[in-house]
């Protein structure tokens, strides 16, 4: 029987799942050990490779590929890794030492490449564009990222990873010139206007007050807070100009939004008519969908990395 492995390599947890189709009812083991990435590099390598011999032992099998999401990307010139809050992993060849570990072929894919991957392919975008030539997914949390998943002449649906591996990283465009410093360099990035702590600093600022994205949010529903009417606004007007650069570009099929900020009701509704006013075309017709499978996206996709 076909199956397929993945595993969701977080900052506290490290997650397996098999799976024997790309459905979420497929699921034929799935088991999270913690990361204690606080040891350093050697140790998560050594953790991934306790949580596969545990796949390997309650099933009784191997995989042919293992996917692993990873929360950086593989620099493809240098094959290290680079961007990961992990730092422990940043410019550490770990495709190669996975692949020496375990002693099998990997596929690796950030966390947001997974998350496009998995709702594309078993959430709703199967719903709404089951025939999909793109999708783009958004992870608008902590931080704003985004993956690409296109479909290849041959029906086989890929992640567009790009040439230095940046592939659907909307999140450091520039959206606010001369807006608040990003740890990446620039200034005024998609992921300082749009990302839940951006949000509360936006209000706090304004208000004195420090309060959680959901609080804000309430209040805004309230009528009552000028600080969280305007931070709602800077949040949806910021959407709609962020997300229309993407549709410009490559204009999806359909965007997924997944991730903590990606709950607030208002980026359905309100979002598309904020971007209506800057896409090149007469109306904003790209579907805005919400993510299906919650928390299994990441391994999910990581799975489907292994798809033929």
């Amino acid at each position: 029987m076909q199956t397929y492995w993945g595993i969701d390599l977080g900052g506290t947890k490290v997650e397996g799942v098999i799976l024997s189709s790309p459905s979420p009812d497929a699921v034929i083991f799935r088991h999270r050990i913690d990361t204690e990435s606080y040891k350093g590099y050697e140790h998560i390598i050594g953790r991934i490779a306790t949580l596969v011999d545990i796949m390997k032992a309650e099933t009784g099998s191997k995989p042919d590929v293992l996917g692993i999401g990873t929360p950086g990307t593989v620099d493809p010139a240098r094959q290290t890794m680079k961007g990961c809050n992990t730092t422990s992993l940043n410019g550490m060849p770990m495709h190669r030492d996975l692949e020496t570990k375990l002693g099998m072929p990997i596929s690796i894919a950030n966390d947001a490449n997974c998350f496009a991957l998995a709702e594309a392919l078993m959430g709703g975008v199967k719903d709404v564009a089951p025939n999909f030539r793109s999708v783009f997914g958004v992870i608008m949390g902590t931080g704003v990222g985004g993956g690409i998943v296109l479909r290849g002449n041959d029906g086989q649906p890929f992640v567009l990873n790009g040439m230095q591996g940046i592939g659907g990283e909307w999140g450091h465009n520039v959206l606010e010139p001369g807006g608040y410093d990003c740890y990446c360099g620039k200034q005024g990035c998609v992921e300082q206007v749009l990302s839940g702590p951006a949000l509360q600093r936006f209000y706090q600022e304004r208000s004195g007050t420090a309060l959680k994205l959901p609080q804000i949010v309430e209040r805004y529903h309230e009528g009552n807070d000028p600080h969280a009417t305007a931070t709602i606004d800077r949040l949806l007007e910021g959407f709609g100009q962020a997300i229309t650069v993407i549709v410009n570009i490559l204009d999806p099929d359909a965007i997924v939004l997944g991730g903590g900020v990606g709950n607030i009701d208002l980026l359905y509704t309100e979002g598309p008519k904020r971007a209506e006013k800057y896409v090149f075309n007469h109306s904003f017709e790209t579907p805005i969908l919400r993510p299906k499978l919650g928390d299994s996206a990441g391994v999910f996709g990581a799975a489907m990395l292994t798809f033929k």
